[in-house]
């Protein structure tokens, strides 16, 4: 567990320290995820390609076991850290840059409460969390259109048990004050 814990603090180093001279990011935005998890996400500047990004929403679980069949909506909490690199790419390609429209790198964490707010999923567990490095990019279009997809590898736990486990984002929603 050191090891996992001793990359995840050089892979954030890692981001907080790489530069680039264009200032790009926005300097805030606000996002409603509709689809598959809805939620509420705050994205602000920090450097002129680095944000924090924070969102409250929920995840689904579903487990089908023999002949049962169980799911459950969790209230989630995510932070991550995000270093956007490819916004100058884009612009020399005439591509939209605007609302953070780019490919990152980030460091993701992610906690939710163990009983469902919805559903009949029975778990013996107070909390689920994880944490671990993504590749993800996020597109916005001028209507506010925003959608996103995150892909990584992190480090899951819970009150009793750890392991390692895939981190997949998916979102679909709009921006607003960008």
């Amino acid at each position: 567990m050191k090891k996992i814990l001793t990359a995840i603090f050089l892979f954030s180093t890692l981001l907080l320290s790489a530069q680039n001279q264009t200032n790009k990011v926005e300097k805030q935005m606000f996002k409603a995820n509709l689809l598959l998890t809805p939620g509420v996400e705050y994205e602000v500047g920090v450097s002129e390609n680095a944000t924090l990004d924070f969102r409250l929403g929920t995840g689904l679980a579903y487990v089908k076991s023999n002949n049962d069949e169980d799911y459950g909506v969790f209230l989630t909490f995510e932070g991550a850290y995000r270093y956007y690199y490819n916004f100058e790419k884009r612009a020399n390609k005439g591509k939209n840059t605007s609302g953070n429209s780019a490919n990152y790198l980030a460091m993701t964490t992610y906690i939710a409460h163990g009983d469902p707010i919805l559903g009949n999923l029975d778990t013996d567990i107070d909390y689920v969390g994880q944490v671990g490095p993504v590749w993800g990019f996020q597109r916005t279009y001028n209507s506010g259109f925003n959608l996103g997809l995150e892909l990584g590898v992190g480090y899951a736990f819970n009150d009793n048990d750890q392991s390692m486990a895939p981190i997949v984002n998916f979102r679909l929603g709009w921006a607003f004050g960008k």
